[in-house]
């Protein structure tokens, strides 16, 4: 087996763990040994085993630089190949790839090419963007999660030739439709201005008003937590959880009658690329109500496998919501739809094998 170095700066958010690993879950040929400038208390390094971490005046160095910390242990590795996650953590894994002579391979997932910081020139050009040229010219391969993001990613620039899409998907599929509607409103995610929470909180109030006294469980942290726990403080029938494990996360989802994907395009130009919660939710056979800026278009058709609303509405959430909590029926067929989808189009480990296909055929150019 050739080894690959897959970078993140950050190793790894408990957010990205879940994905993070479905990427690589089928891979037989190659070895993947993760490289950063951090590594988080919580990583698990049997299932994540690391090559190399790039601390302190060492890693900084790099970083501004590109200046590699201990290049001989490096090389001893034999790595065939870098593969980057997220298109700053190219630009960063760029001169790593160029002192040991492999081929980089990135990952871009949705933020990173919406992200108007990440393009900056001026009045200093972001390290993304001071590398940008260079990383079109030497990567091989550029991976987007989602057709959107791939759109994007050339609109930007990027040569069409190198880029292509992979899915990331989900390993949860159920074995058998769900036939049991669930009850209640689930949202899981960060409470960031990109996930759009005020959105949902603004959508519960509307419902509460109505009379409509669903429950819904919001699971996450994040720095707008505080400030919606605020705003819903004294509406009936509201959970706040929480960060939760994955495990928690997915009987959450299993037990719910829809998922609501509020995602909005931030003021910094973050966006979504395509949600790994919507993957999880579609393959355990539960609807997912996102809005139209939360890249899932091509993935959710409306009113077949999902329902879709006017991104920052309100309004049209509620509705939407409505239509799944006063009608079971329509909630379990919809779900078995969303099961299908996912079993036919986003199974992770066929993703993950497709992926380890293509870093080989890069490797071996």
């Amino acid at each position: 087996m050739a080894n690959i170095l897959v970078y993140r700066d950050d190793l790894l958010p408990k957010s990205e763990i879940e994905f993070m690993r479905r990427q690589y879950m089928a891979f037989g040929a190659l070895t993947p040994l993760w490289v950063g400038r951090r590594v988080r208390p919580w990583l698990d390094t049997a299932a994540f085993p690391t090559g190399a971490v790039f601390t302190g005046a060492a890693g900084l160095r790099f970083k501004l630089t590109g200046r590699v910390p201990d290049l001989p242990a490096l090389r001893a590795l034999a790595p065939a190949a870098v593969h980057a996650q997220f298109g700053r953590g190219g630009a960063l894994a760029l001169p790593l790839a160029e002192a040991l002579g492999v081929p980089l391979v990135v990952t871009f997932h949705g933020g990173d090419v919406h992200k108007a910081s990440h393009y900056r020139r001026f009045p200093i050009p972001a390290l993304f963007r001071w590398r940008m040229a260079r990383l079109m010219q030497y990567g091989a391969l550029f991976v987007c999660v989602s057709e959107a993001v791939r759109r994007r990613l050339v609109e930007r620039g990027f040569p069409a030739g190198k880029t292509t899409v992979v899915h990331i998907g989900t390993d949860r599929i159920a074995p058998a439709p769900r036939t049991d509607p669930g009850q209640g409103v689930l949202f899981a995610g960060r409470f960031v201005e990109m996930k759009g929470v005020e959105v949902l909180a603004a959508a519960i109030k509307l419902l509460r008003a109505q009379g409509v006294a669903e429950p819904f469980t919001l699971i996450g942290q994040g720095p707008r937590h505080a400030s919606i726990a605020a705003s819903l403080q004294g509406v009936p029938g509201i959970e706040m959880r929480g960060w939760q494990t994955p495990d928690h996360v997915r009987t959450a989802m299993h037990a719910a009658r829809a998922v609501v994907i509020p995602s909005i395009v931030a003021r910094s130009g973050e966006a979504e690329g395509l949600p790994s919660v919507a993957a999880e939710a579609m393959g355990l056979g539960t609807p997912v109500i996102a809005s139209t800026e939360a890249g899932l278009d091509g993935v959710i058709q409306s009113g077949v496998n999902g329902l879709l609303f006017r991104s920052r509405d309100p309004a049209g959430l509620a509705t939407q919501i409505m239509q799944l909590v006063s009608n079971a029926p329509r909630a379990v067929a919809m779900g078995a739809a969303a099961r299908l989808t996912m079993a036919r189009d986003f199974d992770a480990a066929l993703q993950s094998a497709r992926l380890e296909d293509l870093l080989q055929r890069v490797i071996a150019l």
